[in-house]
């Protein structure tokens, strides 16, 4: 199960390859960032875990866009896309120019609920996730999936 914490991830490896793409807040932005994370897992030769990466980037982003893209002043919202493959873990990150941490919603209600899982969803297909300040304004929130399959 995975571990909400707040610094780098933890056991840090060396990147074996890296890709970065700038996130435009939008349908075709969300559209683009999904056609990147799965074109570039094929490179990798990591189309096994393109279905949860996916989901977990479009997550993120989608988490960048609702809570910290409103607040920051016109033109200066950038939000960054990373995606680093280590020789045991893929970690998927998104930096916002918002400072605040992110907070998972109670999880309470309905399970069709559309809006509030999203951190609750990378909770669970993630191996660990967390968050990273960036003074004085921003933060990288970021998750760890395995490298390998997952088992049958």
């Amino acid at each position: 199960m995975s571990a909400t914490s707040s610094g780098e991830p933890s056991g840090v490896e060396a990147a074996l390859a890296s890709a970065t793409l700038r996130i435009e807040c939008g349908r075709e932005g969300f559209a683009r960032v999904r056609e990147f994370t799965r074109a570039t897992l094929r490179s990798w030769s990591l189309e096994h875990r393109a279905d949860d990466a996916t989901l977990v980037v479009t997550e993120l982003a989608a988490n960048a866009a609702t809570h910290a893209v409103p607040w920051t002043p016109a033109g200066e919202a950038n939000v960054w896309l990373r995606l680093v493959l280590e020789d045991a873990h893929l970690v998927l990150s998104v930096h916002d120019p918002c400072d605040s941490r992110p907070v998972p919603a109670p999880v309470a209600g309905s399970d069709l609920a559309e809006h509030g899982r999203g951190l609750c969803i990378v909770d669970a297909l993630a191996e660990e996730w967390g968050w990273t300040p960036h003074p004085p304004t921003g933060k990288t929130v970021w998750a760890k999936l395995p490298t390998l399959p997952a088992p049958s």
